[in-house]
Order: C-alpha cells, then sequence, then structure tokens
C-alpha cells in the first residue's frame, strides 16, 4: 500500500500531484506546526524572469501553531495585489480568461474565512475540479492514533511505500523507509521563452484548460 503524508496546499506543484495521484491513501499533516519555508500558504508560478511565489499573510501570533490553527491576516487587502500578479503573469495564457472569472470569485471568497486550511482545502478542490481530478485525503487532526513519527505512522497503515512533499526537508519530518514516486517533470509549452519546474498547477490550468489530462495522466504510472 503507497501512503502518501503531505501538507494541506492551495495550489501543489506537479511533484506533490503526482504523489497524490499514485497513492493509495494520503493524510494531511494538518496538525504539523506551520512553517514559512513550507507551500501550505503559498505556491509558485510562471513570470518573464523565471518564477515567483504567490502568498496567503498568516497572523504573526500564530506561526508557532500548528497548521489546523493558523488564521489568515486580513488587515491588509493581501487578494486584489495576489490576483493582480497572478492576472500579470498569465493573461495572455491561453485559457487564462475562460477560468479567470470562477478563480477571482473563489480567491474574494477568502474575506469570508477566518482559518487558513479551510481556505485552502477549497480553493485546491477547486483547481482539482476544474482539471477534472478527484483527490481523496484523511486530516491528521481527525485520527485517533496519529503519530508524528512518520515511519511508525506507515507501520500503523501497512504501507510498504511512502511519499513525502518534494523538498520538504526544512519543515516535514523526513521518513527512514521515504520512497520517490515514479516522476519525471513534465516538459511543456509554458507562456513565456524556456521552462520552468515545479511551478503550481495553476501553470498547468491556465495554458491547458480541459485538456490538462495531457500533463496530469503522464503522472498516472504505479511504483
Amino acid at each position: 500500500m503507497k501512503l502518501a503524508l503531505l501538507l494541506p496546499q492551495f495550489a501543489p506543484n506537479l511533484h506533490d500531484l503526482a504523489v497524490m495521484l499514485q497513492a493509495d491513501e494520503i493524510i494531511l499533516q494538518d496538525v504539523t506546526q506551520w512553517s514559512r519555508k513550507s507551500r501550505v500558504h503559498r505556491a509558485q508560478i510562471r513570470t518573464p524572469e523565471g518564477t515567483q511565489w504567490i502568498n496567503i499573510p498568516i497572523l504573526t501570533e500564530d506561526r508557532d501553531k500548528p497548521i489546523k490553527d493558523v488564521r489568515i491576516d486580513h488587515s491588509t487587502d493581501w487578494i486584489t495585489p495576489l490576483l493582480r500578479t497572478i492576472e500579470y503573469n498569465y493573461r495572455n495564457s491561453i485559457y487564462y480568461d475562460f477560468y479567470e472569472p470562477e478563480i477571482k470569485a473563489d480567491f474574494k471568497s477568502a474575506a469570508e474565512y477566518k482559518y487558513l486550511q479551510p481556505f485552502i482545502l477549497y480553493i485546491q478542490k477547486r483547481l482539482f475540479r476544474f482539471m477534472d481530478i478527484q483527490i481523496n485525503f484523511t486530516l491528521a487532526s481527525r485520527l485517533e492514533n496519529y503519530t508524528t513519527d512518520p515511519d511508525q505512522l506507515a507501520q500503523q497503515w501497512d504501507a510498504d511505500i511512502l511519499f513525502q512533499e518534494y523538498d520538504s526537508r526544512h519543515y516535514q519530518r523526513q521518513a527512514k523507509m521515504k520512497s520517490e514516486p515514479n516522476f519525471n517533470h513534465p516538459t511543456y509549452h509554458q507562456h513565456f521563452d524556456g521552462f520552468e519546474p515545479y511551478c503550481c498547477i495553476l501553470d498547468v490550468l491556465f495554458q491547458f484548460g480541459p485538456e490538462s489530462f495531457r500533463i496530469t495522466d503522464k503522472m498516472l504510472h504505479v511504483v
């Protein structure tokens, strides 16, 4: 059985999406302490110069809390600049205009959310729906026998293969039995010259739209 241990993210990169697609079970470690180095609150997009992070701000006093208890900082308007950044960098993509109204409305709904986790899981679900992807997961906070030891957790779930997030050694406890998914990063046409890997799924969605499966189907290989 293949088990994936991931943190909640609103727009995963293709490596972490491959992990989700190849795993039999996914546990989102929402009891893990929030880290500014994680991708819980941020996602990487393509720019003319290379890449850039878009961020959801959190309250300073919540930075030492578990992810599930972190609140969004609404003291200033962060939604408008975030949407403006997405528009500036993707407005010439093939499917940007097609998805822009709904994605704009989804991000503007953040004003209705106090806590970060429900909002990012909502955005993730919406983006996956646009890409015709359905992902089922279990929140660590809802597990009675959850342990922060990834190897012990894998043993509890009778997993013989354990996946973790890409480049997560600075914020996610690494398992001794950690495996890598069957993943070679797809190279595809981006809207700027050259290719930058590990952009979030917005990059694929705006370029391929309903045909995003041309990229995601390449990541369904079984380990």
